[in-house]
């Protein structure tokens, strides 16, 4: 743990990295789901490109942030970055794991939309689009301002 210690301010570079690419993915494939609900009919070639870049968004750049993200977070924890007595601690795990639960969500939307057996409508992907923005905003308050 000494030799990761030394290299503390480089995980927590990586980490934070990895969260901004994670959180752009977060937020933009819902809106590629608002618009793909919305305008592509099933077999047609903009359904396809959809797909496409739905599947390269998961696959390439978010699943890959948010294995980064939590590797380095948990390399973090073990070095002691946490005051497991505090509550920001705590909204800010809960969080991540609850973040971690809208990317599965994603996910299985964009089998969904692969097998082309969508049933939710634009409105839905609007809705669920909210739930990152707040999730972040629980996590950097937590750990920055820590309140409570």
């Amino acid at each position: 743990m000494d030799t990761l210690a030394a290299y503390y301010d480089w995980i927590k570079a990586l980490h934070i990295m990895a969260v901004i690419a994670w959180m752009a993915g977060l937020f933009y494939l819902p809106r590629l789901f608002v618009y793909h609900a919305e305008r592509a009919t099933v077999g047609s070639e903009l359904d396809a490109t959809f797909q496409i870049m739905e599947e390269k968004l998961l696959r390439v750049i978010m699943t890959p942030a948010m294995i980064v993200a939590w590797i380095a977070g948990l390399i973090m924890i073990g070095l002691g970055a946490f005051d497991w007595g505090s509550v920001w601690a705590w909204v800010k795990i809960v969080s991540v794991v609850l973040m971690s639960g809208a990317h599965g969500w994603m996910s299985a939307r964009r089998k969904e939309f692969a097998a082309g057996q969508n049933t939710r409508s634009g409105r839905t992907y609007r809705l669920f689009n909210e739930v990152p923005t707040v999730l972040m905003i629980l996590i950097v308050v937590a750990v920055i301002v820590r309140p409570f």
